[in-house]
């Protein structure tokens, strides 16, 4: 299990845009934001992530970098950025699923018109040294983190100097 003050796992995932992020060549100011979501046949992620797009730029005036992964195929990704309204957020493929389990996400057999396995939703805030600050981790797709609360979160945690919790 990550727990928060531990370094995280390094994490390097291709991106639709043809290029490669590693977790470990991020320099954010503040945190790098991972979002884990389910895939394109997640309407709750398509929402979620809809959403996320229209807060991209506060995430940026506080020295957040966001990406959000999943273990979709490269096709199947590039068809969400084309058909979800995600334009500017960097969206990686082909997450594998030991790599998942070792941040402590959940997994799950598909299901009607699902994957055969998929990885459930994660949140990961993570410092610019690749510690983990801050994680919420679902079994579900819903009951995920709030955009707003999380902007007025890494506020408060910016201006008060609030130190990672849960460690023990």
């Amino acid at each position: 299990m990550l727990k928060p003050r531990e370094k995280t796992p390094d994490l390097t995932i291709n991106l639709v845009n043809d290029t490669e992020w590693t977790l470990s060549k991020q320099d954010p100011k503040t945190f790098t934001l991972l979002i884990v979501y389910r895939g394109i046949h997640c309407p709750v992620c398509k929402k979620y992530l809809e959403a996320l797009q229209t807060k991209l730029s506060e995430f940026n005036d506080l020295g957040v970098n966001v990406i959000a992964i999943s273990s979709d195929t490269e096709k199947t990704a590039k068809k969400t950025y084309d058909e979800w309204a995600i334009g500017d957020v960097p969206i990686g493929f082909e997450f594998p699923i030991e790599d998942a389990r070792a941040w402590g996400l959940f997994i799950s057999k598909g299901i009607k018109d699902e994957p055969e396995t998929f990885i459930e939703p994660g949140l990961f805030l993570i410092r610019p040294d690749q510690e983990l600050y801050a994680a919420s981790i679902q079994s579900m797709p819903f009951a995920r983190p709030e955009f707003d609360a999380l902007i007025k979160a890494i506020k408060f945690v910016k201006n008060e100097d609030y130190p990672a919790r849960g460690e023990a």
